[in-house]
């Protein structure tokens, strides 16, 4: 009513002038509540609405009986939030008709908003209130009314400039003057979960008034023709809430890592309680009519389940089909004492396959036992299994830590198993000085000539916050993987050289050498869980210097040498959707005696698949395996570029699916390699990740690579 009069400019105006004041405020208002505390009810209504016998095996969903297909299910939760984005949840009551407090998955974390923060989702769904969102939100002021303090209220609509994931439409109510919200509705989509969202703010002039009273949810899952939906209504009753002008002078500061304070909400485990009839005391609102009789329906199957004559033979068939079932289609955990779980994850599982041009088709399986101890002490063992399909090869490891000094991340660690294949130094050095071309190409030889039994003792400790040692030694046991007559068939060799080589190849070489790895992240923020340091992120670079010397002799050991490697690692956020990841290392094999294999820790690549991680991954996508043991020397650099909207925008319509676009240059030096340098492009989804690599070599040999990897569940 009051943009009526004016000209389309004026509303134009006007518009604008109210989304500056609106970001403005919102920039105040996002470190304005320091930290709360409140009491979080939650209930929830789920609805089957299709599924099939895929159902079960979907990661983070719940077992059904076959004519139930209607749930609820009610929480009771103490909650802690401190600046900047740090929430602490513990239940401590629950009911409904489930056996445990199980929801969609993902959607616990939105009852944790921030609605002024940049993010309203820890660090994804930008928030149409972040500084300069405007280049990813259209905005259009919807309409003009008045309280009933006649103060007037704008409502205002966002709309997303590109289709994404990464962005939500909806609209809001600003108050003129404060410029606060007071309630905010948006749709979305995030992986499998499409949902609306509607947070009502506190009232003006309150201690809730930038903060969320009630959180109204509709949500829908699908996955594999199977069709979730899920209501939920959460309220918030706050006990203490403390702004920035009345925060102590002893809390939480940029200059003090120990964030424990903001993870330390305690329950009392005698007060968590399952209790039907407790919850009529702490329910906000009364249950409706339709939610009691989910209750009731939940009563009678039970009464009569229980008075049902049972098959044995087919109960105890069906609990063997679900068991095996379970084995091979999803993570299994096996309680095996108070304190002693096992867990092996799915023999059936995409998600453990990768494929690349360097490595091929790879699949590993994992098997883990964690034992927790005493005064916050646990012991871990664990094996991994693995077969990559184009080598022809099995992997195996197994490790074990102790870990004895919680609060200083003071472990103990024993690992044992199989490596990569390895060529011996030698053989490689006689190969360079007789080779005609000027870069030696790895697809005409068969120089992986020796299998790798290794052994490594560590022990690891945290001198001060961020800085760290570990101290340990590392046997290995190379052998030659196949018969030295064999070795060097396909190799084109003069004959007396081939003979020579031949002869020269032991039975058996054994390496023994003490090791020393030196790690500092400076400004490493960090939490106390009990007595458990667990490290967060810091906003500098991780240096690592790691130092190893063979000595010959010691347990048969066939030669010495030294490793040296220094390795820094960096992420940086350079914008509201847009991450930098850049790593430089560089290392060298010294002072060699006889015959040595060039193994280097921070420069290597897995045959087996372990997943996409830019920022500490640093791995050449288009360079062959074997280089990576050619040279007693290399340096390395590596960046990647993180954002949506790069490339994609402008070539295809709609690019929901593609949540981020990357952007990859990797550098590299080597004996006979010399200057080596790859340029890729890839896109991550939520159900895989792929990269395109373009490699030039000595600036005159074009090669390319890629890599795949799946991401669905792959948390």
């Amino acid at each position: 009513m009051l943009l009526a009069p004016f000209t389309v400019q004026a509303r134009l105006e006007v518009a604008d002038s109210i989304i500056a004041r609106m970001h403005h405020a919102a920039a105040q208002y996002a470190e304005y509540v320091h930290e709360y505390r409140a009491e979080l009810y939650v209930k929830a209504q789920l609805d089957i609405i299709r599924k099939n016998r895929g159902f079960r095996f979907i990661p983070g969903l719940f077992r059904t009986e076959k004519d139930a297909n209607r749930f609820i299910v009610e929480t009771y939760s103490d909650l802690h939030y401190t600046h900047p984005n740090i929430y602490d949840q513990k239940i401590k009551a629950y009911t409904g008709t489930l056996k445990d407090a199980r929801e969609l998955p993902g959607i616990t974390d939105y009852f944790n908003v921030n609605v002024y923060a940049p993010y309203l989702l820890g660090e994804r769904l930008l928030s149409p209130l972040a500084p300069n969102s405007d280049k990813y939100y259209r905005y259009v002021v919807d309409s003009v009314s008045c309280d009933s303090l006649q103060r007037l209220e704008y409502r205002i609509r966002f709309i997303p400039r590109n289709k994404s994931f990464q962005l939500i439409e909806g609209q809001m109510t600003i108050t003129e003057g404060a410029w606060s919200i007071r309630d905010m509705s948006f749709k979305g989509r995030f992986e499998l979960l499409t949902f609306e969202s509607h947070i009502q703010m506190g009232d003006i002039g309150t201690d809730k008034e930038y903060l969320p009273v009630q959180i109204n949810i509709n949500a829908s899952f699908a996955f594999a023709y199977n069709v979730m939906e899920g209501y939920y209504e959460a309220h918030l009753a706050y006990t203490d809430i403390r702004h920035k002008d009345n925060t102590p002078a002893d809390s939480i500061t940029r200059h003090d890592y120990n964030l424990t304070a903001s993870f330390a909400l305690q329950c009392d485990r005698k007060a968590y309680t399952r209790d039907f009839a407790r919850f009529d005391t702490l329910r906000p609102v009364p249950l409706s009519s339709s939610e009691a009789y989910i209750y009731k329906r939940y009563e009678a199957r039970n009464d009569s389940i229980k008075h049902q004559p049972t098959d044995s033979l087919k109960a105890s068939r069906k609990r063997m089909w679900g068991t095996v079932g379970d084995l091979l289609l999803t993570d299994s955990d096996w309680k095996l004492a108070q304190n002693a779980t096992l867990r092996n994850s799915p023999f059936i599982n995409p998600l453990l396959v990768s494929y690349s041009k360097t490595i091929g088709t790879a699949y590993r399986q994992d098997l883990k036992l964690n034992t927790l101890l005493r005064n916050g002490q646990s012991l871990h063992v664990g094996a991994r299994l693995g077969y990559n399909f184009t080598h022809k090869e099995f992997y195996w490891s197994v490790n074990g830590e102790y870990l004895y000094s919680p609060e200083r991340q003071g472990w103990l660690r024993i690992n044992v198993g199989n490596g990569n294949r390895i060529a011996n130094s030698r053989i490689i050095e006689r190969l360079e000085k007789i080779s005609t071309d000027s870069i030696i190409d790895f697809d005409k030889l068969n120089i992986d000539l020796f299998q790798d039994l290794n052994f490594e003792i560590s022990n690891h400790i945290e001198l001060t916050n961020g800085l760290s040692l570990a101290v340990g030694f590392m046997f290995h046991r190379r052998t030659p993987a196949e018969h030295p007559d064999d070795s060097f068939r396909e190799i084109d060799l003069p004959e007396n050289v081939a003979e020579g080589l031949q002869a020269n190849i032991k039975p058996q070489y054994n390496s023994f050498a003490p090791r020393i790895r030196l790690e500092w992240t400076p400004g490493q923020y960090y939490y106390l869980n009990g007595r458990q340091k667990v490290n967060l992120k810091s906003r500098f670079p991780t240096f690592i210097l790691d130092y190893e010397r063979g000595l010959k002799g010691v347990l048969k050991s066939t030669g010495a040498y030294e490793r040296i490697e220094f390795d820094m690692q960096h992420h940086i956020r350079t914008g509201l959707l847009s991450n930098l990841y850049y790593r430089f290392g560089v290392g060298f094999f010294t002072n060699q005696n006889e015959t040595y294999f060039v193994d280097f820790v921070n420069f290597r690549k897995s045959n087996l698949p372990e997943g996409w991680s830019d920022e500490i991954g640093g791995v050449f996508q288009a360079l062959d395996g074997q280089w990576y043991n050619a040279s007693n020397y290399y340096v390395r650099g590596h960046i990647a570029y993180e954002a949506p909207f790069l490339l994609l925008r402008h070539l295809i319509k709609y690019t929901n699916h593609v949540q981020n676009e990357r952007l990859y240059l990797n550098l590299l030096t080597m004996d006979h390699l010399g200057p080596y340098m790859e340029v890729g492009y890839g896109i991550g989804t939520f159900v895989f990740d792929m990269g395109l690599f373009l490699s030039l070599e000595k600036f005159n040999r074009i090669g390319f690579g890629y890599k795949f990897t799946f991401e669905l569940f792959n948390k």
